[in-house]
């Protein structure tokens, strides 16, 4: 981890509705967590780790490969994370995580070594980044926070589910989730996703979300403070995005993903 602490410099997008979007943390300094980390693979590697948290499967058809010798489907271009999706042609079993569907391709994702823990210590973060997004049938990117010790609770910045609109949900329980679907011209070119996450009370917090910009939703996270969560970038396939899924390769990019908080 690469902390570099300054004077807490807030730069939120006005909400075109005029709601608030959060209030400014007084009298705190503003810690850069995770910048500039997509320049080399000695800066990602000490910043994220290859594949899901819990290990190379999840809730599609996708099987994540990467690692610091193996660059197949996780890999730098001049400052852009590629993630890669190749359908595969052989038998692979099936997916370790519920639903547990069939294995149909490769691909890839990492997450952030430090976690996200929203505290009287570090009351407020932002976490946001580029990206281009695929978005045809049966592709499933995500940009996205997991709880470390239990699910949910999740926040998806990005999270498109086979066409042009992302998901912006907050889970509170399996039941219990506030989703803003916002359609976007040409997810396939560059978009900032954006989010907002402030301490509302001892177990609360409101997450606001940014599309290039712009607000777009506030959600109300309840029982967020003091957990522990994951930060992951992944491109995974089919499942709640539709099949049968693409049979030529998928490309996810993502550029300039950046987390910062306040040090109360």
């Amino acid at each position: 981890m690469r902390i570099r602490v300054g004077l807490l410099a807030l730069v939120l997008a006005i909400p075109l509705t005029g709601a608030a979007a959060g209030p400014p943390v007084a009298d705190a300094a503003w810690e850069h967590v995770v910048s500039g980390s997509f320049g080399d693979y000695a800066t990602l590697e000490s910043e994220w780790d290859y594949g899901y948290p819990w290990g190379s499967d999840h809730n599609g058809s996708a099987r994540m490969y990467g690692s610091p010798t193996d660059h197949n489907h996780v890999w730098l271009d001049n400052g852009v994370l590629n993630l890669k999706a190749t359908r595969i042609d052989w038998d692979e079993g099936n997916s370790s995580a519920d639903p547990f569907l069939p294995i149909r391709y490769h691909s890839g994702a990492v997450h952030a070594k430090d976690h996200i823990v929203v505290n009287d210590r570090y009351p407020s973060y932002e976490v946001r980044g580029e990206f281009q997004a695929p978005s045809t049938r049966g592709t499933w990117p995500a940009f996205w926070l997991t709880g470390v010790n239990s699910w949910p609770p999740e926040s998806d910045i990005l999270e498109y589910k086979g066409d042009a609109r992302n998901w912006f949900n907050t889970f509170r329980s399996p039941s219990d989730v506030s989703s803003t679907i916002v359609g976007v011209s040409s997810p396939g070119d560059w978009h900032e996703y954006r989010a907002w996450i402030t301490k509302v009370n001892a177990t609360d917090v409101d997450i606001h979300y940014y599309l290039d910009g712009q607000w777009v939703a506030q959600h109300r996270a309840a029982g967020f403070v003091n957990q522990p969560l994951w930060v992951i970038i992944n491109l995974q396939m089919e499942g709640s995005s539709g099949s049968p899924g693409p049979t030529t390769d998928t490309h996810y990019r993502a550029r300039d993903v950046y987390i910062g908080r306040s040090a109360a």
